[in-house]
């Protein structure tokens, strides 16, 4: 059988959805990139925000009424989503090791669901309480990506610190093997964030991006938020973050227009991305979940009022995600490579800047990675140029 998929939202998403594609493969079932290839269409959903769950239910109406013929299976974070059940193809041998092999980084899932009871949170309703997958489960995933030729591993959950110990699992996947970079994902403020800064300032292959799910910087938002932490303990965080790794790079989320937030609250948003220079903004407007506490509170700003003051907060972040792509220009950075497109190799550095270095004929004659090129390797960059996106320079 034909499969393709589609998936929307976060890293999360994409994890599952690359395992499932491992398994369809193990399955004797082939992986098609477009939908009028496919006998059957996966779309993994998201319903964090209106948004997202209005454009999963679009495609799938657009879908339906496109393919009539065709199975449309709906799973994710969505109404009505049931879990992906794939079974062994009647004919066709198993064609895939079980690891996803389709991207250039490695997306690890450690943990699932959440415990915490934010008001506008609508996630918990679609993934339960908080999961951890056992240790030696994800120990042995990694090993296997780590075998199969992947140079970073994401690691991705719907809240990493609920998990026992995260801190502990992460040093132990970075002991792995230092030639393979462990990037964390979103994670939220408090101690398990403030051990994290002290593992990454000094572990080698830790990658240094620390991307904080804060929401708000006001104290009042954060109690109506029901965030299980301080605005306090977000700047202590912070400033210990750029105090141990000064060239670190900082990424957020904050939900703007939160019922009830005033233009002070908003500025004290604003003032943490500019007083600490987050490159990376993830901002939203706030958007009202049906069946959430938030949903009934009074005080619910107009849209646009929503709209423009996450549109200022992002403007924030791009000014500074300039100001950090400066830092490493004209320095050496090591890349791990995603796309070679003629002669340049691009990627991310450990500090999430996007750079690309030009391949000169000697460097692509001993290039690794077989007929993938430099693709999942780790390569060193000496940057020359600033670009639209990032940096440029040429690959050692």
């Amino acid at each position: 059988m034909n499969i393709c998929f589609d998936v929307f939202g976060c890293r999360l998403n994409k994890a599952e959805a690359l395992e499932d594609e491992a398994r369809a493969l193990d399955n004797g079932h082939k992986i098609v990139k477009t939908h009028a290839e496919a006998d059957l269409i996966v779309i993994r959903g998201c319903s964090v925000t209106g948004r997202a769950q209005h454009d999963c239910e679009q495609e799938i109406a657009r879908l339906k009424a496109k393919y009539p013929a065709k199975r449309i299976w709906a799973t994710g974070c969505l109404k009505g989503a049931k879990p992906l059940v794939i079974k062994r193809a009647a004919a066709g041998e198993s064609g895939s090791p079980g690891v996803p092999m389709r991207t250039a980084r490695a997306y690890l899932k450690v943990q699932d669901g959440c415990n915490g009871v934010c008001t506008f949170c609508i996630v918990p309703k679609f993934r339960g309480l908080s999961r951890a997958v056992p240790k030696d489960d994800v120990l042995d995933k990694a090993r296997r990506f780590i075998a199969a030729g992947y140079h970073e591993i994401v690691l991705t959950g719907c809240n990493l610190c609920q998990y026992p110990d995260f801190p502990a699992l992460v040093a132990e996947l970075c002991a792995l093997d230092p030639a393979c970079r462990v990037r964390l994902g979103s994670v939220e403020p408090g101690p398990v964030a403030e051990r994290l800064v002290d593992l990454m300032a000094t572990t080698p292959n830790l990658c240094r991006f620390l991307h904080l799910s804060i929401q708000s910087g006001s104290q009042m938002v954060l109690n109506e938020m029901r965030r299980p932490y301080s605005s306090k303990a977000v700047n202590a965080l912070l400033a210990k973050a750029v105090d141990a790794i000064p060239d670190i790079g900082l990424g957020c989320d904050l939900i703007a227009g939160f019922p009830g937030e005033t233009e002070l609250d908003f500025g004290q948003s604003a003032s943490l991305i500019t007083r600490f220079g987050i490159a990376h903004v993830h901002a939203f407007p706030y958007s009202e979940r049906p069946g959430t506490v938030a949903a009934a509170m009074r005080g619910q700003l107009p849209r646009e009022v929503r709209r423009e003051r996450a549109r200022q907060l992002a403007m924030l972040g791009e000014r500074n995600r300039a100001r950090l792509v400066r830092k490493f220009l004209g320095k050496t950075v090591e890349v791990a490579v995603e796309t070679r497109d003629g002669k340049l190799a691009a990627g991310w550095t450990g500090e999430y800047v996007w750079c690309e270095g030009v391949v000169s004929p000697g460097s692509a004659q001993k290039a690794p990675g077989g007929a993938d090129g430099y693709r999942r390797q780790l390569v060193k960059i000496k940057t020359a140029e600033v670009t639209a996106r990032g940096l440029k320079g040429v690959l050692l």
